[in-house]
């Protein structure tokens, strides 16, 4: 089965896909969120092309656990996702992960435009990471 993880932000929609047996992420192209139109229809396309069973959607909390602003619309983008691609969408806390993403990207010495098109599709592999290895541990 694979599974779909998204970072879901204001311009931008970091991807990444498991492996088939649902225990690697791989980096995907971020897509434009300026769109919705053509966001959920490079969505849908990129759901049936791969068998995307599950959707795991980076849900932002505050640092407290609250949902504050961004999260609630994240909870309407699932709803939406939900709706329009008809795969069930999993919120996945998503604390820490883009400081992890750029931790990782500054190691790396990335900057300027090839940042910008990494950091949330790698944001987007560290959520799905944390949900495959929250499930392996938690099935084994």
């Amino acid at each position: 089965m694979r599974i779909l993880g998204i970072d879901y932000g204001d311009a931008r929609v970091g991807l990444a896909l498991s492996d088939a047996l649902g225990m690697t992420a791989s980096p995907l192209p971020y897509l434009s969120s300026k769109d919705a139109g053509a966001l959920f229809s490079k969505l849908n396309e990129i759901i049936k092309q791969n068998n995307v069973e599950k959707i795991v959607l980076g849900f932002p909390k505050n640092m407290n656990g609250t949902v504050g602003e961004r999260g609630k619309i994240t909870q309407e983008f699932a709803d939406n996702l939900t709706a329009k691609c008809g795969v069930p969408v999993i919120l996945w806390d998503e604390r820490l992960t883009t400081v992890s993403a750029e931790r990782v990207l500054n190691e790396a010495n990335v900057r300027g435009k090839k940042r910008r098109a990494s950091i949330d599709s790698l944001s987007a592999v560290f959520i799905l990471e944390n949900f495959l290895t929250y499930n392996f541990s938690n099935n084994h």
